[in-house]
């Protein structure tokens, strides 16, 4: 057996109890006497007791001196690995068909952040939601995208944001699938001019799976089918805090090592 693992199992075994999950929610927040707790989620005192017990033993929690309960800093730890496994168990079924192939392990690691996100099913939702970050920014937008939307639904508000002082920043795959008319949109509507004034600025990398759209507040992200293709027909999207922090941080890093923006590498697509 893998070194280890049996420590780990123990400590899963630890958490395979909705009473005790319950417990270190809630001294999460706050220090609490036993019966408090008991009387709380509508149990009995010995019964909630024992589970004290296991989890001080566990040194996930430890009684102070005016008998009250803390969690320790293992068990805050633990605890935040439950988001994690409730956003695996709430979407199995897209994980099944999606998959996080240029996720590197540092944002799978934190991957149940996005565990308070709407899951966004069918192309029209997506694009509706897509449209709605663009429409609601009041700072910035930022994206990482596989497709370059030029049609007017989409450049309208980006165009109209800009103009109202909104930073624009995009990372594009160098594969990027681009509509013919994108030139002609492109001069139309005076981009040139705003990569001239520093209003918009655009990088590219190797190859995009993984689509991000954020502004200030919100997000949406989209992962590989599991043909390990862009696929905008699902994603997620939420203005919970920890799920915008996880799409931004991606953002960053994805900006961070992508290269200087060819404009040759659109031509002829």
């Amino acid at each position: 057996m893998k070194k280890g693992l049996d420590v780990a199992a123990a400590e899963f075994l630890e958490l395979a109890s909705e009473q005790r999950l319950e417990i270190l929610s809630r001294l999460y927040e706050q220090n609490l006497k036993v019966s408090t707790v008991a009387k709380e989620i509508e149990a009995t005192v010995p019964e909630v007791f024992r589970n004290f017990e296991r989890l001080v033993k566990a040194g996930l929690i430890s009684k102070e001196s005016d008998g009250s309960y803390s969690i320790s800093t293992a068990g805050r730890l633990m605890y935040n690995q439950v988001s994690l496994v409730r956003f695996l168990s709430e979407n199995k079924k897209y994980l099944q068909t999606h998959m996080f192939s240029d996720v590197s392990d540092k944002f799978l690691q934190r991957i149940g952040s996005l565990e308070g996100g709407q899951h966004l099913k069918g192309v029209v939702k997506v694009l509706e939601k897509w449209k709605e970050i663009y429409d609601n920014a009041e700072s910035y937008i930022y994206n990482v995208l596989f497709e370059v939307p030029y049609t007017a639904d989409f450049i309208e508000p980006i165009v109209k944001k800009i103009g109202q002082g909104i930073k624009l920043r995009s990372v594009f795959s160098n594969s990027a699938i681009v509509p013919n008319d994108r030139k002609q949109v492109f001069e139309k509507q005076g981009f040139k001019k705003f990569i001239e004034d520093g209003k918009v600025e655009r990088r590219m990398k190797e190859d995009v799976k993984t689509i991000v759209i954020l502004n200030e507040k919100e997000a949406c992200v989209m992962f590989p089918a599991s043909d390990d293709n862009p696929d905008v027909s699902e994603g997620f999207y939420s203005k919970d805090t920890g799920f915008h922090e996880w799409c931004l941080d991606y953002f960053t890093h994805c900006w961070d090592t992508a290269g200087p923006f060819r404009e040759k590498m659109l031509e002829g697509k």
